[in-house]
């Protein structure tokens, strides 16, 4: 048992992607909490965008999203894109998925970005 939790540690410690553990129920909520903004592809063209002063991030950027760690989407869901230096519109999630919901769906919008 204690390999296994220092397998974990050492994952989340070199940031490391973790795979999701339910991909339908994060889809899901992409679809409850990003789509209005992101778009149902997450391309950023939801039919929320054109009303916010920055224009959402389109998740199938692959070149783009490379350069975002997965520990900075978590913040961003989680706190919202001021926690990261990011756009302001992004609202923090946290009181609507725990932090597995949030790795779950972190895991999601990278499989978004299939090039």
């Amino acid at each position: 048992m204690r390999s296994i939790r220092l397998v974990v540690l050492l994952i989340v410690a070199t940031g490391l992607p973790v795979a999701a553990a339910d991909l339908a129920a994060a889809k899901k909520d992409f679809i409850r909490f990003c789509a209005k903004c992101h778009g149902p592809q997450g391309k950023g063209d939801g039919p929320q965008a054109d009303a916010l002063a920055t224009k959402p991030r389109d998740f199938t950027d692959c070149a783009r999203m490379k350069g975002i760690q997965d520990d900075t989407l978590f913040a961003v869901i989680k706190e919202g894109g001021e926690a990261a230096h990011m756009s302001k519109d992004m609202p923090p999630w946290k009181d609507g998925m725990d932090d597995n919901e949030i790795h779950d769906l972190v895991a999601y919008v990278r499989s978004l970005c299939t090039k």
